[in-house]
């Protein structure tokens, strides 16, 4: 019997666990970050939305705030990608330093 081993097993991530592991951590911390801007931004608008008194010309009922909703929900997600408002990339700078010295 002849077994062929596969390049990408002895390539994977036993061979720098720690490396790779750093590097996950990162990404997973630069997404997380990125979402937590996302989600105060969201928040932000809820309230600013609840500052502004009812009225108009259309009843509001569970279709509209569902709507309402969704529409603050896309638009923190647009204000937040890139750059957003620095919020996120601050808070992503403060931990990153603490899983670099991570050993």
């Amino acid at each position: 019997m002849d077994f062929k081993i596969d390049p990408r097993i002895l390539t994977g991530p036993l061979t720098q666990p720690n490396l790779d592991r750093k590097t996950n951590d990162l990404k997973s911390l630069k997404k997380s970050s990125q979402e937590f801007e996302t989600m105060f931004v969201m928040e932000m608008f809820k309230a600013m939305r609840k500052a502004v008194p009812d009225g108009g010309l259309f009843e509001k009922d569970m279709s509209t705030e569902m709507y309402t909703e969704m529409l603050d929900m896309e638009t923190a997600k647009a204000a937040t990608k890139g750059k957003g408002l620095g919020i996120g990339e601050a808070l992503y700078q403060q931990m990153a330093g603490l899983i670099e010295r991570k050993k």
